[in-house]
């Protein structure tokens, strides 16, 4: 009986504890998401400590315990381990993300590149927003809206001291473009936010950038309006091509058009239409015509009066013109 007894009571102890292992007493203190490529929860907060688990970006985690920059978090398998806060993602940002998502899903996109250097993407724009996630370099980007914000300065630099009453106003602050994009990751997530203009390299189209660089304009996007065929029958894009002049943090996302068509005889692309008088606000709203395939329309919002005004411009082949909102065409705009 006593054998019995004691065998009971070492099976008893075995399931307690295997059920404190994968269960735990006490509901979470909430749920967030892995905030990285890849983290590694470990045994402890100290500096003597060992790898338990490694999670993936998005994965599901119950928030148990927060010590300093520490968090301490159980898997959905029931591992439990320590993580860097900045590599963990609360449930409200995490649905701000997806939200983020379903809008990127649905809109046009203005421009296309990928990181040049190691890049944080931000659930809004600023460098004091919450982090979504670390991006790699040449993570390949899609870019749909651009905002301008105020770059950051130095204490000093914002708060003049009392002795400097009689010094010239301070100049204006800078503005930096942030730019609602939507990343490929390498660990095939893809995942919207925003981020820092700058760091992006666009893969604009040979050869745009030489026509952007001789007109002086710093291309932001750039979209196919039809399709010709050169000598050979292959098809050439004709381009729609927006920039500006100047550096970033203009109030205008562009400031300059131009259309590049396909001449034949030249077999080269010439600059077709042009128009430097406008502060145009992305997106640009692009439609194809049904019955004819080299007709396309192309609209946008201008914002430079005082009161916002849509641009619309159609082509024709190789023709583009403005026109007003009934149909009849505006005064075609001089090169």
């Amino acid at each position: 009986m006593r054998k019995i007894l004691l065998g009971s009571a070492l099976l008893l102890v075995v399931f307690f504890a295997a059920y404190l292992r994968f269960h735990h007493f006490g509901a979470p203190l909430e749920i967030a998401y892995a905030g990285n490529r890849q983290v590694t929860l470990m045994s402890t907060t100290a500096q003597v400590r060992s790898p338990v688990v490694t999670v993936n970006f998005g994965d599901r985690l119950e928030v148990l315990e927060r010590f300093q920059d520490q968090v301490k978090v159980r898997t959905t398998t029931g591992l439990t381990g320590w993580i860097s806060e900045r590599d963990v993602l609360s449930a409200d940002l995490w649905q701000k993300a997806r939200d983020l998502d379903a809008r990127t899903a649905a809109m046009p996109a203005m421009a296309r590149g990928h990181t040049k250097v190691l890049t944080n993407l931000r659930i809004a724009p600023g460098r004091d927003t919450p982090r979504v996630r670390q991006l790699a370099k040449a993570i390949p980007v899609e870019l749909y809206e651009r905002q301008p914000v105020e770059a950051p300065t130095s204490a000093a630099a914002a708060k003049p001291s009392e002795q400097d009453e009689g010094a010239p106003e301070p100049p204006v602050a800078k503005k930096e473009d942030w730019w609602l994009a939507r990343a490929h990751s390498d660990d095939e997530h893809e995942i919207s936010g925003w981020i820092l203009g700058r760091f992006v390299a666009l893969e604009v189209p040979s050869p745009l950038p030489d026509y952007a660089t001789s007109a002086g304009m710093r291309i932001v996007g750039w979209f196919v309006l039809n399709r010709v065929n050169d000598a050979s029958g292959n098809a050439k894009p004709q381009y729609l091509v927006l920039g500006t002049h100047g550096p970033e943090g203009q109030p205008c996302d562009f400031s300059m058009l131009r259309v590049y068509t396909w001449g034949i005889q030249r077999q080269r692309y010439e600059t077709a239409f042009v128009d430097n008088k406008v502060c145009g606000r992305l997106p640009i709203n692009l439609t194809h015509s049904a019955q004819a395939a080299a007709d396309s329309q192309f609209a946008f919002q201008d914002i430079g009066g005082s009161v916002p005004e849509e641009r619309i411009y159609r082509m024709h082949q190789t023709i583009v013109r403005r026109v007003r909102k009934e149909g009849s065409p505006a005064p075609r705009k001089h090169r």
